[in-house]
């Protein structure tokens, strides 16, 4: 509820943000083989939270590496197609759509398959963190 200022909680309200899907702009991020549309959250929050929509570019498989995010917050859901990631607590996982999942920072995990069609909504807190190649679960380093 607004105080007597006119504000939330003595906080200064920001701006309405609105992200139309026909006039998303689609760029490299993380991951080559996939693309991402930011969705106005990082700037909104000042950085800390960021919410994009990740899609698979059609003819480019994953590159299963190892690896952990230095972040608070991970939350993904699937909109469309599918996703296989392995997490060194629970194995793999097949996601559809509908399906998410939440991500305990710094957890080892890796992609290992996805559907050309695979678009997925991501937020995180912070919305920019670290992040690092890991070794597998078992000890080696390989993929």
């Amino acid at each position: 509820m607004p105080d007597e200022s006119g504000t939330a909680g003595g906080r200064t309200p920001g701006r309405t943000i609105v992200s139309r899907a026909g006039d998303a702009l689609w760029d490299q991020g993380l991951r080559g083989f996939f693309a991402y549309r930011d969705l106005g959250v990082r700037g909104a929050t000042a950085g800390a939270f960021t919410a994009h929509v990740i899609r698979a570019v059609p003819g480019e498989g994953p590159k299963p590496s190892w690896h952990t995010h230095d972040l608070g917050f991970q939350f993904v859901l699937v909109l469309r197609g599918e996703v296989t990631f392995e997490y060194e607590d629970i194995g793999q996982v097949t996601l559809r759509t509908g399906d998410s999942v939440v991500q305990p920072p710094m957890v080892r995990h890796r992609e290992v398959a996805h559907s050309d069609d695979l678009e997925m909504l991501e937020v995180t807190s912070p919305a920019y963190f670290a992040t690092a190649p890991a070794m597998a679960p078992d000890g080696s380093t390989a993929g």
